[in-house]
């Protein structure tokens, strides 16, 4: 072989008679790759040529790209083919020339193929990298194929956008052209071609159509063409109906839909549950194309909600419902051999019914006998069928049969059940009313029961499915709680059973320390402008609790709740006024203690009355009024004062404020205080009875009382069109922010506990009735001076003196008087020992003896 190299060029033109020009492995044409040919035709094998000497050689054939030769021989060996030319390439003449003959060309086997020859027993094979070799470019010519084409068909939106992909291989390099309706697509404002790409902006109904991607060059062309649809989202049109049908017999309920596609698939559900995953009722049913549900044979199993899903990929599945009522004759489920009824307690025969229609009715039999319980007394039938005796006693023991009927009449009757009489179960020891515990402590609850056979005894708490801390034990029917926790208070069961009767005591767990307990039995009266509210109060937290109410209008969101704290702070029973007529409110009572609010009552609604038609009404109070004297009382007796009143009977505005007067008050009647009373004219005239409001207070004042000030008021005049409900006392420091009382409803007076000295307190009240607020009084100010003090301390200093001065006469009095009393004393001693000394003398000038011996002669 020349030991210089040379370069060649190639080019294969697949054959025509290829029967698929997309499929470059169809090319069957041979190439034989030589350095003697600078073209090559159709023929079958091409051929590099080189004469080689007769030494030993080795021949090695290589493809860039290729990181092994794709062939090397080597005399008395077998030859070696690289990984995708085995049995494709083969040398010419083994002995003389070193041409690779290439069979079945692909389109992957153009490139540059490189030939190396080593003679063995030189050593200078290395020596010249050119020495030896030559390279030769082999290109195969191909028709085009496609490696991405678009879809057949796409469904879209109105308005979305659409990028469809179109690309093609082969040699030489294909040119892409989209077309439409015969003509090429052209750019414009919502069509964009880019290489294979061609872009679609928001899509409309002209945009749709068939596009046809079409690849060429001089060895052919190829097309794929893609349709462009407006798709919809499946729609059902025929929707299932309510369907009643006989035991064991066919269903067929519709749900056929339309849409873009139409290849819309059908799925049916059972109670929310996809048919095809219950195996009860799926062997028995089938779909058909249009989406129809066949059940074969209908079981009342089957009776329920069955819901159609159609959906054909485009948007959500639509969905429709229908009803199944699978009908048959009342029958009895089940009959048990024995039931228990306890002596003296009321207790149930049972009847277990199946029927649909609904049962109509149930006879009974007892001992073989017909048994109407609606002749008996304490027994009843209820409207399950079961048998309830009110009270149960030893002549209720027996054997009962029961009999259910429906309109379809009665499939069976039930088995003989022997009903047998038994004391019940009694508690022998049952848990307190309620435990008042803290966090941390350990709490035993105690129960125990008996009767025979021996009753069972459980525990459940109220509210959290029964289930008992984990933290627990129970010891016989005593449970204990470790180291309580704040979430394990609240209420708790104990449950003593057996098969004659069950029994169940009720406690409770409180905590001490911590905010109160929900109040409940929340009730609630309602009248046309106001709502009475009752509640009982729960446990306090071991703290002085107070409530507050909240209501809102139904319709109204968590921003428009109001609130109201109930005063006094014990009480149960609290009116709001001032609300509209023929409106659902929603009422919530909340507990507070000095460790903060605890949760809130359930939420009650209740519906305020219509407004009432009062203009004939007050018509006719009006009229009353010429004629006799009305009051309150008779007012709200005849008619429920409305938020609006007409204005045929409304008069001028209630109340006008008037020039303010001063008047200073010393009060001398008070020796304890100084101070002044500055009334202004701020309110109504409290004679006003002008409008339906309430009028204004009258003759407001203050006076001081050994547990504080205590401000009194008058009433307004009689008669008043809206009586008063309420009062509420207002008053302040100075110019600061004004501080109102809680309502006042049974009295004319209110207890202020502490003012402050040389402070000015300005007061008035306000009367309140079911239309809101009414006129307030006229203003007083109050204020105590100074000056109270010294003269308290002064007055005190004279009451001191003149204290001491009339000790000192009484002193003086009653040392007079004492030694009067000693000088009468010693008086009247001498003269008893006078008379005791003359006596005896004139009893012997008498005649008579003394017995105390002779006489003693008186000393002069």
């Amino acid at each position: 072989m020349s030991s210089s190299s040379s370069s060649t060029s190639i080019s294969i033109n697949p054959s025509s008679t290829s029967k698929s020009n997309n499929n470059p492995n169809n090319n069957h044409q041979a190439a034989l790759i030589t350095n003697k040919l600078t073209s090559l035709s159709s023929s079958s094998s091409s051929s590099i040529s080189s004469v080689l000497s007769t030494e030993p050689f080795m021949i090695q054939w290589y493809k860039d790209g290729s990181k092994n030769p794709i062939y090397i021989f080597y005399e008395n060996f077998d030859p070696t083919y690289g990984e995708g030319f085995e049995g494709r390439v083969s040398l010419v003449d083994k002995n003389t020339q070193a041409s690779l003959n290439l069979s079945n060309i692909k389109d992957s086997d153009q490139g540059w193929y490189e030939c190396k020859v080593f003679y063995l027993m030189r050593e200078n094979n290395d020596d010249d990298p050119n020495k030896n070799r030559t390279r030769i470019l082999l290109e195969v010519n191909s028709p085009p194929h496609f490696k991405e084409k678009p879809p057949e068909a796409v469904f879209v939106k109105t308005s979305d956008s659409l990028t469809l992909h179109c690309r093609a291989h082969g040699t030489p390099t294909p040119t892409v052209l989209w077309q439409k309706d015969n003509s090429l697509v052209q750019n414009s404002a919502s069509i964009r071609v880019h290489g294979g790409e061609l872009i679609l902006k928001s899509i409309q109904k002209e945009d749709t159509g068939t596009y046809v991607c079409i690849a060429k060059n001089r060895q052919g062309s190829i097309s794929a063409n893609t349709q462009v649809l407006i798709s919809s989202p499946a729609e059902i049109v025929n929707p299932p109906r309510n369907t009643t049908v006989l035991e064991n017999n066919r269903v067929e309920m519709s749900c056929g839909a339309r849409g873009t596609p139409s290849n819309i698939t059908y799925r049916w559900y059972h109670k929310g549950i996809l048919i095809s995953q219950l195996p009860k009722l799926a062997h028995r049913t089938k779909i058909k194309s249009d989406g129809t549900l066949v059940i074969l044979s209908a079981e009342p199993d089957d009776s329920g909600k069955l819901t159609c899903d159609a959906t054909n990929g485009i948007g959500e599945p639509d969905t429709a419902s229908a009803h199944l009522s699978v009908e048959f004759p009342a029958r009895v489920t089940y009959s048990p051999a024995r039931q228990y009824l306890p002596l003296g307690m009321s207790g149930i025969v049972r009847c277990y019914i199946q029927a649909s229609p609904q049962l109509q009715f149930a006879t009974w039999t007892k001992d073989h006998r017909m048994f109407d319980p609606t002749t008996l007394p304490n027994v009843e039938l209820l409207s399950n069928g079961s048998l309830l005796f009110h009270k149960v006693s030893q002549e209720h023991h027996g054997f009962y049969r029961c009999t259910p009927y429906n309109l379809q009449g009665t499939g069976q009757s039930s088995n003989s059940m022997e009903v047998i009489v038994r004391e019940p179960p009694m508690f022998k020891i049952s848990p307190q009313e309620y435990y008042v515990a803290s966090l941390d402590d350990d709490v035993t609850m105690s129960c125990e029961g008996m009767g025979q056979p021996k009753p069972k005894i459980s525990w459940r708490r109220v509210g959290s499915n029964g289930k008992m801390p984990k933290h627990s034990f129970q010891r016989n029917g005593n449970i204990t709680l470790v180291k309580l926790r704040k979430e394990d208070f609240g209420r708790y069961e104990c449950v003593i059973e057996n098969e004659i009767a069950t029994l169940i005591a009720s406690t409770e767990i409180r905590m001490n320390g911590t905010t109160p307990y929900a109040p409940n039995n929340l009730t609630i009266n309602t009248s046309a402008y106001a709502a009475t509210l009752m509640w009982q109060p729960n446990f306090d937290g071991g703290l002085r609790q107070h409530f507050t109410i909240r209501y809102r209008l139904s319709q109204d969101d968590d921003s428009g709740w109001k609130t109201m704290r109930v005063q006094p702070s014990d009480s149960k029973v609290f009116s709001l006024y001032n609300l509209q007529p023929d409106q659902e409110y929603e009422f919530q009572v909340f507990a507070t203690n000095s460790l903060g609010r605890g949760p809130g009552s359930d939420v009650i609604k209740a519906r305020t009355k219509k407004k009432p038609d009062v203009e004939l009404s007050l018509q006719n109070i009006v009229s009353q009024t010429d004629q006799q004297d009305i009051t309150t009382s008779n007012i709200i007796r005849t008619l429920d004062i409305p938020t609006v009143i007409p204005e045929s009977l409304s008069s001028s505005s209630s109340i006008k404020s008037s020039t303010k007067s001063t008047n200073h008050i010393n009060n001398d009647d008070n020796n304890d205080n100084n101070h002044s009373i500055i009334t202004s004219g701020s309110g109504g005239s409290s004679g006003n009875s002008g409008g339906l409001s309430p009028g204004s207070p009258r003759n407001v004042s203050i006076e001081k009382m050994a547990q504080g000030w205590v401000v009194s008021w008058l009433p307004p005049k009689h008669p008043q069109p809206t009586p008063v409900a309420y009062y509420s006392v207002e008053y302040r420091e100075g110019d600061g922010d004004w501080t109102m009382s809680e309502q006042i409803s049974q009295d004319n007076a209110y207890l202020i506990k502490e003012l402050k000295t040389s402070i000015k307190y300005t007061i008035r009240v306000w009367a309140f009735s079911i239309l809101g607020i009414g006129s307030s009084s006229s203003m007083i100010e109050y204020k105590i001076t100074n000056t109270s003090g010294n003269m308290k301390g002064s007055r005190a200093i004279t009451a001191g003196v003149v204290g001491s001065v009339l000790f000192f006469v009484a002193a003086i009095i009653l040392s007079v008087c004492a030694v009067k009393i000693c000088n009468k004393r010693k008086q009247r001693k001498m003269e008893k020992a006078y008379m005791m000394v003359t006596c005896p003398v004139m009893d012997g000038v008498n005649g008579t003896h003394s017995h105390h011996g002779s006489p003693v002669t008186l000393k002069q």
